[in-house]
């Protein structure tokens, strides 16, 4: 496949992130992508996506995926329903993006990765946050050795209860603070202090009303002896930040995860000298996240890092699960 081939792309579901963000940056990519498809169990659904975004309805998941007509998939379906869907799609020979949280657990993600590798697909997992032009502005503060050495790294992301009935709580389809807030925070530490943090400790609150874990904490180190701790909830104060402790100052990112495309979120640097607010540029992290999918489409060596990546965060979601004191109270 060369640089300029159009990559003809479906969508498997109407999920609010497909439509509130996903749909809308891929169209701002016509160069690299040819969006052709929205399918959905209910074609009275698919009909109604696809009238808003100029689309083919199509009826059935797997009616898509069999399709002669698309080269790749974007999922934004709930994680239960990845296994069967994503690797369907991948031993079709279907290039896949999908949201996070790409499996239930580790082998699930083992197999899919598995299949990605056999039939020659790529396969990247929806954590757009880390192609947000902030954590180029930190990179380059830690770079210029603005805080000393790293001691620490810290990293949230919470917000109040979701209306009751809300699908991320529901465990028949993959729900659960595990497989969905505390994902970011856990990326973040990889993204940001590599991949040889490991969890250590952890904690999980279980809801039995709810049915699901709603909130939890872990611990993570790295041979060296850099720490990282993790909160993230359904039922907290909203945080959306990480924080990198140095050995003569502090960097917090505000909103690390889900800056809007028109919003600039800051970084503050507190060193002896002061406090310093650095604005960063408003920034599309769901445009250059597309972008990166079509250059790993393009690029079987780009793939590889995605492969690991995938691997290592449902390896990480494992071990909290495992190492967790959770609670009924």
């Amino acid at each position: 496949m060369t640089k300029q081939n159009k990559i003809r792309l479906g969508v498997l579901g109407c999920a609010n992130i497909a439509k509130r963000s996903m749909v809308p940056a891929i169209l701002q990519l016509p160069e690299l992508f040819e969006l052709k498809y929205i399918a959905s169990r209910r074609m009275e659904k698919a009909e109604d996506f696809a009238r808003e975004f100029g689309l083919t309805p199509v009826e059935g998941y797997d009616n898509l995926i069999a399709s002669d007509d698309i080269d790749a998939l974007y999922i934004p379906l709930p994680t239960g329903l990845h296994k069967e869907y994503v690797n369907k799609a991948l031993k079709a020979g279907k290039h896949v993006y999908v949201e996070k949280a790409v499996a239930m657990n580790h082998n699930d993600a083992l197999e899919m990765v598995g299949n990605a590798r056999a039939n020659d697909a790529a396969m990247m997992e929806g954590f757009m946050f880390q192609y947000h032009s902030q954590h180029d502005v930190v990179r380059n503060l830690l770079a210029k050795d603005t805080i000393g050495d790293v001691r620490h790294f810290s990293a949230t992301f919470c917000f109040p209860p979701l209306p009751e009935g809300n699908f991320r709580y529901s465990p028949t389809i993959g729900g659960g603070v595990l497989t969905d807030a505390a994902g970011y925070p856990l990326r973040a530490t990889h993204f940001m202090m590599g991949d040889a943090m490991k969890v250590k400790a952890a904690t999980l609150k279980f809801d039995p009303q709810i049915g699901s874990h709603v909130y939890g904490s872990a611990f993570l180190s790295d041979e060296k002896g850099l720490g990282a701790s993790i909160a993230f909830g359904f039922d907290n104060f909203y945080q959306c930040y990480y924080e990198i402790l140095g050995q003569k100052g502090r960097i917090t990112a505000t909103r690390a995860y889900t800056p809007k495309p028109d919003f600039k979120p800051s970084v503050i640097v507190e060193t002896p000298q002061g406090t310093e607010t650095i604005v960063a540029e408003a920034d599309n992290h769901c445009v250059k996240a597309m972008e990166e999918f079509y250059h790993i489409i393009c690029s079987a060596d780009g793939r590889k890092k995605h492969y690991s990546d995938i691997l290592l965060q449902s390896s990480s979601l494992d071990q909290i699960y495992n190492l967790s004191t959770s609670t009924n109270e």
